[in-house]
């Protein structure tokens, strides 16, 4: 969490006061009695297989000369965008980066909740009741999950406009997680998009031992000492 107060100034630096089209529709956010995949588990980012955040750029430059061809220099044959224009792509790049930089997730999941616990950065947070995704308050904004098929999407909706859109895909043997980061606001014309993968790994036991007092805070020993 050290770095909340950072996230929270690039939020401030991509705000605008027009709200993003909700991404989950109601069918989504329908859920069985049994969630339709297992993502719990400790997972270890590959970074083989990680996109390249240069290359990333690359395709929302030129995803941004489509969305604007009449800025499009035919003599130089690439996308001359207004600096404007520019400077917001460049900015839901770096944000984008920053808000998928974990090394390692652990995700925990049951009927009623999947809990996406992540590096220096507030938790994800999906809860399921009376067969519908319930929404989540968290120290951005409000997230509301849904399902696609097998793979879980989570959305952040922040106040000022921004929305952040991540989305898990397991492999079929369960062992490789794919995460789909995909940010967005109404100050760029097109959005941003990153892939992570994770391999799944076998943690460390902890050699600490800690449980949350009535007081609210957090009392560890180690183990050697509570034997």
């Amino acid at each position: 969490m050290r770095n909340h107060s950072l996230l929270l100034l690039l939020f401030s630096s991509l705000s605008a006061c027009v709200q993003q089209p909700p991404a989950i529709d109601e069918s989504m956010r329908r859920v069985d009695a049994q969630l339709p995949a297992d993502f719990a588990g400790s997972w270890q980012r590959n970074y083989a297989r990680d996109d390249d955040v240069n290359r990333a750029l690359q395709q929302a430059w030129y995803d941004l000369a489509r969305a604007t061809p009449d800025r499009y220099d035919t003599t130089a044959g690439m996308a001359a965008p207004s600096q404007r224009d520019a400077d917001a792509v460049v900015a839901l790049a770096r944000f984008t980066e920053l808000i998928t930089r974990s090394d390692d997730i652990t995700i925990v999941q049951n009927d009623q909740e999947i809990r996406v616990e992540r590096d220096d950065d507030f938790s994800l947070v999906c809860r399921f009741e009376n067969g519908m995704s319930q929404p989540v308050e968290n120290p951005g904004g409000a997230e509301i999950c849904g399902w696609d098929g097998e793979d879980l999407v989570s959305q952040l909706t922040l106040a000022d406009g921004l929305t952040v859109l991540h989305r898990f895909t397991i492999s079929a043997d369960g062992n490789e997680l794919r995460v789909v980061t995909t940010v967005s606001s109404p100050t760029s014309r097109v959005p941003f998009t990153l892939q992570r993968f994770f391999r799944k790994f076998e943690r460390p036991q902890s050699k600490f031992h800690c449980v949350e007092t009535l007081t609210m805070k957090r009392v560890c020993s180690t183990k050697a000492e509570d034997e």
